[in-house]
């Protein structure tokens, strides 16, 4: 397993940004990405529970990060997140994502969020396309030769 570095103003794990949800991502040796993390008041969205958006996003940077570290430099082209429970703040909540298929251009991925009793609270499916002009200077990742 291997951490991922951090990419400097990412609204999810950026260490540059102050308003970041503060994410450190894994990969794991036989593929695949997770993560833990405590979500807070500032991801709020009903009382005492996290915002549908701040889950979306946890979702969308697993599964793309996981194509990422899969050697490609992908954007989203479509989201789709299926909200099975609520997600409580101040509780450790564990995010993984993976890629499931590639046909041409098309990368399909899939993500969970697990609550800490490993009840699934969250999961989506997503579609990437390679877009590295998006990205021309980030570094750390498996493939890249920049």
């Amino acid at each position: 397993m291997r951490r991922l570095p951090e990419h400097g103003m990412c609204f999810v794990c950026g260490s540059e940004n102050s308003h970041n949800i503060g994410i450190e991502w894994y990969v794991r040796d036989e593929g695949g990405l997770w993560g833990e993390v405590v979500l807070t008041e500032r991801q709020q969205g009903p009382p005492g529970y996290a915002h549908g958006g701040a889950s979306a996003s946890l979702l969308d940077e697993a599964m793309g990060l996981s194509v990422w570290a899969a050697g490609l430099r992908v954007a989203a082209v479509n989201l789709n997140v299926d909200y099975h429970r609520p997600v409580p703040l101040g509780e450790r909540i564990t995010i993984t994502g993976r890629v499931v298929e590639q046909s041409g251009r098309a990368v399909h991925a899939e993500g969970q969020i697990r609550l800490a009793d490993g009840q699934i609270a969250v999961a989506g499916r997503g579609v990437y396309v390679e877009a590295p002009q998006l990205f021309p200077d980030v570094h750390g990742f498996a493939g890249e030769t920049a």
